[in-house]
């Protein structure tokens, strides 16, 4: 852990308790980069926390115009689902635009690899476990095969950075391992029989 205080600047209205939580968060992530305790690391790990404090800002604003616009036109399905979609292409937007601020401001201070280490830090490594599982199941895939997985996989962790919860985040990465799993099939592999196969390998 960082021996420097936290020194993340608290939005307006944000919770203490949770600007703690966030800065202990990103604490832990530049931690186990090994960066050692040095001015940059600290201000990694500020950047990582300001990130969390945006990304929460963003979504419970989404919330809140989501249940008012519920309430307000509760009877009206089609003008709410109107609504409701203007919300959610607004918010995507706006967390588009911050995610590639947030990796402009990384990528100031950290080289592609750290970068990679502090996406795979705050998506709980799910690419990297996820990719070396298919590998070990899969041993014999061609390169292409392999590119094409990892490009998906890249892709979901993309979009997992910017979810609110552990829950949100692994559905992301569900959601494209679905996509490889049918690319893979349509290649010629019954995944269900290589699933089975590799636990079995495993002793699972």
């Amino acid at each position: 852990m960082l021996a420097t205080a936290p020194v993340v600047a608290q939005s307006a209205g944000a919770d203490t308790a949770y600007v703690r939580v966030v800065t202990q968060r990103a604490d832990k992530i530049v931690a186990s980069m090994n960066m050692g305790n040095t001015a940059v690391s600290t201000q990694v790990r500020d950047i990582i926390a300001q990130q969390y404090q945006d990304l929460n800002k963003i979504q419970m604003e989404r919330d809140t115009q989501v249940k008012a616009a519920k309430e307000e036109l509760k009877d009206n399905k089609p003008a709410l689902d109107t609504r409701l979609q203007g919300i959610e292409d607004a918010t995507n937007k706006k967390l588009d635009a911050l995610h590639q601020a947030y990796l402009a401001k990384l990528s100031a201070k950290l080289n592609p690899a750290q970068v990679d280490q502090v996406k795979d830090g705050m998506t709980y490594g799910v690419l990297p476990l996820t990719y070396g599982v298919y590998m070990d199941m899969l041993p014999n895939l061609t390169q292409q095969q392999k590119a094409q997985m990892m490009a998906w996989l890249v892709e979901a962790r993309e979009h997992a950075m910017d979810a609110g919860s552990s829950e949100k985040k692994h559905a992301w990465f569900g959601k494209y391992k679905g996509r490889i799993n049918n690319y893979l099939s349509a290649a010629g592999y019954n995944m269900k029989e290589v699933e089975a196969d590799w636990k079995k390998r495993k002793g699972m």
